[in-house]
C-alpha cells in the first residue's frame, strides 16, 4: 500500500513510528509509509497521542480530525485525516518533496 490514499472524507496515511526519539518529527519515509520520531514512550497510549498531535499540527488540523484506524500497538500505523483529500495530499506530497 502507498504512504497515502484518498478516502471518503479525507486521506489515509501510513506512518512508521520510532518512539523514545530525541524530539518529535514527521518526515518522508519510504514509498509505503511516512516516518515519525516521537519523544514519547510507547506506554499507556502516550506515543499514539503524541503521533496524533504531531500529525494534526503538520497538516493544520485539529486533533479530533486525526484518527488511528490500525496499528494501535504496532510501529506501523494507519491514520485517517478528516478534510479535503486533495489539500491533504498536497501537504503530504510536500513532505516527500514531490509537490504533487
Amino acid at each position: 500500500m502507498p504512504a497515502w490514499i484518498p478516502r471518503e472524507g479525507g486521506l489515509q496515511i501510513a506512518v512508521r513510528v520510532t518512539p523514545r526519539a530525541g524530539r518529535d518529527m514527521l518526515a518522508a519515509g519510504t514509498a509505503d509509509h511516512l516516518a515519525a520520531r516521537l519523544a514519547a514512550a510507547p506506554v499507556d497510549g502516550a506515543a499514539n497521542a503524541a503521533l496524533i498531535a504531531l500529525v494534526a499540527k503538520a497538516f493544520g488540523l485539529r486533533r479530533g480530525a486525526v484518527r488511528l484506524v490500525a496499528g494501535e500497538t504496532a510501529r506501523l500505523k494507519r491514520l485517517h485525516l478528516d478534510g479535503d483529500a486533495e489539500t491533504l495530499a498536497r501537504t503530504v506530497a510536500a513532505l516527500y518533496g514531490t509537490g504533487a
